[in-house]
């Protein structure tokens, strides 16, 4: 059964994605309908997810081992795709969790609204 009531958009850190998207301000999400990145076990299928979840990760910004741009799980066909689409950039996402922290993103995401930070043209 559907939830027909939508969530309130909150700065939760618990609702950053693996990839760095906001959980927290997805339509999906929103209307009860996805339990955010970190909850839904069905997606066994992301490599970005199940990397984190090996190494205890929040996120992909918590790993030291390989340079972003150079990580084949991070920067797959799907994900290029899906971030076109989108008009999202991920790893810009990844790059301000570094520099403000999981609190200070999930507050400005939750302030802007916005599950991304969109691409530059």
């Amino acid at each position: 059964m559907k939830n027909n009531k939508s969530k309130e958009i909150v700065a939760d850190q618990n609702l950053i994605a693996f990839c760095g998207l906001y959980c927290g301000a997805c339509a999906k999400y929103l209307k009860g309908n996805c339990k955010g990145c970190k909850e839904n076990s069905k997606a066994t299928w992301c490599k970005v997810r199940q990397c984190c979840l090996e190494n205890k990760f929040l996120s992909c910004a918590d790993c030291k081992t390989i340079e972003l741009k150079q990580c084949k799980k991070y920067n797959n066909f799907m994900s290029k795709l899906a971030g076109l689409l989108m008009n999202s950039d991920r790893s810009a996402c990844i790059c301000k969790i570094k520099e403000i922290g999981y609190d200070g993103f999930a507050k400005e995401m939750a302030e802007q609204q916005q599950q991304s930070i969109k691409r530059k043209k």
